[in-house]
């Protein structure tokens, strides 16, 4: 079994969890720009640390710098728009087309890096959109109001974040120092973070949910500086295409935690769409 599909295998389950969180915090009514800062910061302090006890050294600083705004600015936003989304959409139906990203990501794969995928692993990939597909075909048969659009709207400029973020971090994986990216990524991610924070209109929060964000801001940024890792090691010597089709299936993690833990509902087509998904991580193992 290759090395680069242990290590997303790592990340899908770190990442998944850390995706739950999100729900968490929307369901708890937390401050999605408080969150999202204290889980950056936690990750840049993590980051930090390993990097300096390493005694790692960056020899190449401009793609370190390009790479690492690129990626914070676009995860940031990711991380809150999925976040908002949450608010106004289910957890089933809001994880899976905000694996649309995937699409973008791969193609972008296919024709710049030019991946060469398996016969078996072209079925996987078909099986990770067949999951975008049937939960599309769900959303378009229901009536959607106007709260939900809105929530469309944020769930539309996370895709575009998180695809920009996923290249990045290709890019980053081959020309820079792991925890060094990660340690600056995570610090402009914070500070950009803190930035909207200041300036975003928000509702009064209790103080009850301050603690809660800054709990789960903590849990999701040590649960982030693993599968982040992981992930950027299996981006190093896998191709970009199959580690995000692998990656990419980490909102099942979320849903049936989603299920479990809130009682959300599973329709026949959701779960076609998590079996479709797990098919799906399991095709892109061939190499």
């Amino acid at each position: 079994m290759a090395p680069w599909y242990l290590y997303s295998i790592a990340a899908l389950l770190l990442l998944g969890s850390q995706r739950f969180l999100y729900k968490v915090a929307a369901e708890n009514g937390c401050s999605s720009i408080l969150t999202t800062a204290i889980f950056m910061g936690t990750v840049t302090l993590l980051s930090g640390i390993a990097f300096f006890s390493t005694g790692s050294t960056v020899t190449s600083i401009a793609p370190l710098l390009i790479w690492a705004l690129v990626n914070s600015t676009t995860f940031a936003a990711a991380t809150i728009f999925n976040i908002e989304a949450l608010k106004r959409l289910p957890a089933s139906v809001t994880f899976p087309l905000t694996r649309l990203t995937m699409v973008l990501v791969v193609l972008f794969s296919l024709l710049y890096f030019g991946d060469q995928l398996h016969p078996v692993q072209w079925l996987g990939m078909a099986a990770a959109l067949g999951v975008v597909a049937v939960l599309l075909s769900e959303l378009h048969n229901s009536r959607i109001s106007g709260h939900q659009t809105v929530g469309l709207w944020f769930v539309s400029a996370n895709i575009v974040c998180a695809a920009v973020s996923s290249v990045s971090c290709k890019f980053a994986a081959v020309q820079t120092d792991k925890a060094a990216f990660m340690a600056l990524t995570y610090l402009l991610a914070t500070i950009f973070s803190v930035l909207i924070n200041l300036r975003w209109k928000r509702r009064p929060v209790r103080p009850d949910q301050t603690r809660t964000a800054l709990l789960l801001g903590l849990t999701m940024g040590i649960l982030n500086f693993a599968g982040f890792y992981a992930l950027l090691c299996a981006l190093e010597t896998g191709p970009l295409s199959a580690v995000v089709l692998i990656t990419g299936m980490q909102f099942i993690i979320a849903i049936i935690l989603s299920v479990i833990l809130y009682r959300e509902h599973l329709s026949t087509k959701r779960v076609t769409a998590i079996a479709l998904a797990l098919a799906a991580v399991i095709l892109m193992k061939q190499s």
